[in-house]
């Protein structure tokens, strides 16, 4: 199949996986809501939120979201199909918007359109190729990355444990970007021992990992969803931090190499600094938002009390 015919597939099967990837986080927020606060990675949230028809709604949108991107993936380069999923950012704003009776946010779409650039060029400059290794798992090569991203998550839970600021949204979501992204690469190298035998997978410890890893991430973004008011922000630091540390296990994991020219590096930098702008610029606009609705929402009550309308 050439690339064209490739491409006509897989660039709607991203769009419509980002859809359904948006459609899941908006549903699992709103449902996380409906329910007691649950301890951060406590099992029991899980438990209640399965008697809830919108998270359901929301699992069964995450599974069919997932189908596709699978089907993008096999027929598309990832520096296409990737940010096209970043787009999940938007459609999550769509329906959480739809879902609450308002109108998506025009700055939100557009921090989330300007995310999904900055991540399309990152991977666009990034692209490993194969090096020593032949991509098969290292894990020894790559310890001193295993141990920075375990520290990395264990530090945001921490964080997001102890603090009440809003910021601990963002260091639950960042957590969460990180399991996803280290599930995807270890399932890249699932995937490869899989052409050496269906039962390869279950001879090596990476299957087993996988299998707690991934019900981890799943998990903590449900205590993201939870803990956040607004679902773009979390949404665009998940789906973007996801590739980014698939890109280095890739390069620290499984012997793959990147092009490190001055000019670039020089790219990816830029290319990082405006997926950086664009979740901070999400960020800010929900946190206006935020204060906006809890203005108009206080304003009644002071009328009722008779101190008449207060400039604020």
């Amino acid at each position: 199949m050439d690339s064209g015919t490739a491409l006509v597939i897989a660039v709607p099967a991203a769009v419509l996986g980002a859809a359904g990837f948006g459609l899941a986080s908006a549903a699992q927020q709103r449902a996380t809501h409906e329910v007691a606060v649950a301890p951060t990675l406590s099992p029991r949230l899980i438990v209640e939120l399965l008697a809830r028809p919108m998270w359901l709604l929301g699992l069964v949108a995450t599974i069919v979201a997932l189908a596709l991107q699978i089907v993008a993936l096999a027929f598309g380069p990832l520096a296409v199909v990737q940010p096209l999923l970043v787009t999940g950012v938007a459609f999550a704003s769509v329906f959480a918007a739809l879902m609450n009776g308002r109108r998506p946010d025009a700055l939100i779409l557009l921090g989330a359109l300007l995310c999904a650039a900055g991540l399309s060029a990152f991977l666009l400059l990034a692209r490993p190729t194969e090096g020593s290794t032949g991509g098969e798992f290292n894990l020894m090569a790559g310890l001193p990355l295993a141990i920075a991203l375990a520290v990395l998550v264990l530090g945001c839970v921490l964080y997001a444990a102890t603090v009440e600021h809003s910021s601990r949204v963002l260091a639950l979501a960042l957590a969460t970007g990180v399991l996803y992204g280290v599930t995807a690469g270890l399932m890249k190298v699932i995937t490869g021992q899989l052409r050496v035998g269906l039962d390869e997978p279950f001879r090596h410890p990476v299957l087993y990992v996988v299998c707690i890893i991934g019900p981890m991430g799943f998990l903590l973004s449900q205590n993201t969803f939870q803990a956040g008011q607004l679902v773009a922000p979390a949404v665009a630091v998940i789906t973007s931090v996801d590739p980014v540390i698939g890109v280095l296990i890739g390069v620290s994991w499984l012997g793959e190499r990147l092009d490190s020219s001055p000019s670039l590096l020089m790219g990816q930098y830029l290319a990082a600094a405006v997926v950086i702008g664009s979740i901070a610029l999400i960020a800010m606009r929900g946190h206006h938002l935020l204060q906006r609705r809890e203005i108009m929402a206080d304003r009644p009550l002071v009328m009722r009390r008779g101190a008449g309308p207060v400039a604020r």
